[in-house]
């Protein structure tokens, strides 16, 4: 009776398997609710599924730190990140100083740009040196935005003690800037950001440029850091281009990944960019040169032979 029992049971365990396909699925860390993080990666989520067949369970996390922690833990598979807080956690560096170089996860691809933005009120800040003195929001202690705006005010000559910091979200920080709380606030996203959109309706915010000397020095520094320019009409009443310095969000995967699945959720994405923007107006910035371009950890072997086909060598571990 028992072999008989366990025979049902292999069986039943069989049936079950082949009934599911042998479906893959995939959680995938992003950011907070309000942010694109979030709303992309649901859109991706969907195409991988529909193209790919593969489930993307898509979770809120507190962004890219925690993505690149999650993954490393196990939690997740696929992760939107900065690619400077990639680079951090490749190298140990910054913002993985403590925890050390991690090897638990691979690229995917670079998605969008998102730009280093600056905002203020106040008149007499037209350049980031001026923001000596001043009630500055940094981001949350720790946070890629955090490490951008300690990386940009090192440019300027400042450090964190000649300003009075703020450690601030970017909806916290627009109603500290509305309330005359804070001076200024740094916001690292893809523009229009609905947080400065919002602020910039309501009253005379605008943003400071990071550019000259400061950008120069700051690109030299750290080259995951490209010029970007904010074009004039982003916001409400910005009548020119702003230029600024910007990092790419990309999409990485856990190394534990098995190529075949990489490879096609690469394909189900980069073959499907109209698709993914009619549904989300950042999938207009995919390309296969986005994708590749500036990413300083390596590619998975999954997405480096979808590249291959295109053409495009990078590198993989």
């Amino acid at each position: 009776m028992k072999k008989i029992l366990a025979l049902v049971l292999t069986v039943a365990m069989l049936l079950t398997l082949a009934a599911c396909g042998g479906a893959t699925t995939m959680t995938m860390g992003t950011g907070g609710t309000s942010g694109t993080y979030y709303a992309f990666g649901g859109v991706l989520g969907n195409q991988i599924k529909t193209s790919a067949g593969i489930t993307v369970n898509v979770v809120s996390t507190d962004g890219s730190k925690a993505n690149i922690l999650g993954i490393d833990a196990g939690n997740y598979q696929l992760a939107t990140v900065q690619s400077d807080v990639m680079a951090y956690a490749a190298q140990g560096i910054s913002s993985f100083e403590a925890e050390g170089a991690l090897d638990s996860f691979r690229v995917i691809g670079g998605l969008y740009e998102e730009p280093v933005q600056l905002v203020t009120m106040d008149p007499e800040i037209k350049t980031v040196s001026d923001l000596a003195g001043k009630k500055v929001s940094i981001g949350a202690a720790g946070s890629g935005t955090y490490f951008n705006a300690m990386d940009v005010l090192n440019a300027a000559g400042l450090t964190e003690t000649d300003i009075q910091p703020q450690y601030q979200s970017f909806a916290d920080s627009a109603d500290a800037l509305k309330d005359g709380k804070i001076d200024a606030a740094f916001v690292v996203a893809g523009p229009p950001t609905p947080a400065i959109t919002e602020l910039c309706l309501a009253t005379d915010a605008y943003l400071v440029p990071i550019d000259g000397e400061i950008g120069d020095k700051l690109m030299a520094d750290s080259p995951y850091y490209t010029p970007y320019v904010i074009p004039a009409g982003t916001y409400n009443g910005q009548t020119e281009d702003i230029n600024t310095v910007t990092i790419k969000a990309t999409l990485i995967v856990s190394t534990n990944a098995s190529e075949d699945n990489v490879y096609k959720i690469t394909k189900a994405i980069f073959d499907n960019i109209d698709t993914i923007t009619s549904n989300h107006a950042k999938g207009a910035e995919l390309s296969l040169e986005n994708a590749t371009s500036g990413m300083t950890a390596p590619f998975h072997k999954g997405a480096a032979k979808y590249f291959a086909e295109k053409g495009l060598t990078v590198e993989a571990k």
